[in-house]
């Protein structure tokens, strides 16, 4: 009688993707990140405003509040102070869980403003330096303005500080940060589909053909046929549809709701890019400076609207973080 051998369980969708992808958790949420056990984190104003409202985290507001009342001299200096020191704290408990890197934003109200934007990045990574983490672990992220992108090229060539370009919807942005030195993108998939879904006929689309998946896949052959460095993580995912047609970009950041729909499913994921054969593709390179790169978001209204409404959102979600963190400097 032949022995009997148990079948090996078959890998989850999100296992078969960390073959071809590196998986980043877009959360400021630890317990997620420790549940599903990503390469990287990324963080932003709005992620982190939904963990600081956690008792779990109270420890971290705390420290950052004693620290802002300890720095500055005036109340603006100490909230500002505070605000900085929250999200390098945030950042160093996540990079006690993930092996790689962790994403921190500039604050989006100075997507307009290339020095300022400089600066601040600046004091991120030498609040990182106090807490000894080395600025390789570390992706400052910043709007994918001009200002943005040409603050993002002075950090990178001058400075050797890693960007993660964000709030990006339009094929002329990706070149230009591309242009930059940028270490890497976070093109916003599920925000290009909104758009579409909410100002075109069309309500739904198969994942192939999702306005967001072919603008990534179209940014990713582009850069690998002409052998840019940035790398390409896709980014605010609607649907594990859209996730599974990116298999094989760079990489993915990716929420604890859809990470969890991925570990549940064991559905094979197969490989839609490929660098390989992105070489081989028919492609023109185009201009990025900045009268292209003005003129050609100026004529595409999706991601004019878009880079607008983002800003404003992670504008609007710094202050009400700031009302919290004001309201604790006062006690």
């Amino acid at each position: 009688m032949s022995p009997i051998v148990a079948k090996k369980p078959k890998m989850s969708s999100l296992e078969n993707l960390k073959k071809l992808t590196v998986v980043v958790a877009d959360t400021g949420d630890f317990e997620a990140m420790r549940e599903y056990k990503p390469t990287d984190a990324t963080t932003n104003p709005s992620l982190i405003l939904q963990a600081a409202k956690l008792p779990q985290y109270a420890t971290l507001i705390d420290e950052a509040v004693a620290y802002g009342k300890s720095r500055g001299r005036s109340p603006s200096q100490q909230l500002e102070e505070a605000m900085d020191k929250l999200f390098v704290l945030f950042g160093n408990e996540i990079l006690k869980i993930v092996p790689g890197r962790v994403s921190t934003e500039v604050d989006a109200r100075l997507s307009f403003d290339k020095e300022a934007s400089i600066t601040k990045a600046l004091k991120l990574i030498g609040l990182y330096k106090e807490l000894g983490v080395d600025k390789e672990r570390i992706l400052i992220k910043l709007a994918s303005t001009w200002e943005g992108i040409e603050a993002a090229r002075v950090l990178e060539k001058n400075h050797g500080i890693h960007c993660n370009m964000t709030l990006l919807f339009n094929f002329t942005q990706a070149v230009a940060c591309a242009e930059a030195g940028a270490t890497l993108i976070s093109p916003f998939v599920g925000r290009i589909l909104d758009w579409h879904v909410a100002n075109t006929d069309k309500k739904s689309f198969e994942p192939l053909e999702d306005p967001g998946v072919k603008s990534v896949t179209k940014i990713y052959n582009y850069y690998k046929k002409f052998g840019h460095k940035t790398v390409v993580m896709g980014a605010s995912f609607r649907n594990i549809g859209e996730v599974k047609a990116l298999a094989g970009c760079d990489l993915l950041t990716i929420s604890p709701k859809l990470l969890k729909e991925l570990a549940d499913s064991s559905d094979d994921v197969p490989q839609h890019l490929s660098a390989d054969k992105a070489k081989n593709l028919d492609m023109e390179e185009v201009p990025a400076d900045e009268k292209h790169f003005r003129w050609d978001m100026n004529e595409d209204k999706m991601a004019n609207d878009k880079l607008s409404e983002g800003i404003r959102n992670f504008a609007a979600d710094s202050r009400k973080l700031e009302a919290l963190i004001q309201e604790k400097l006062k006690l």
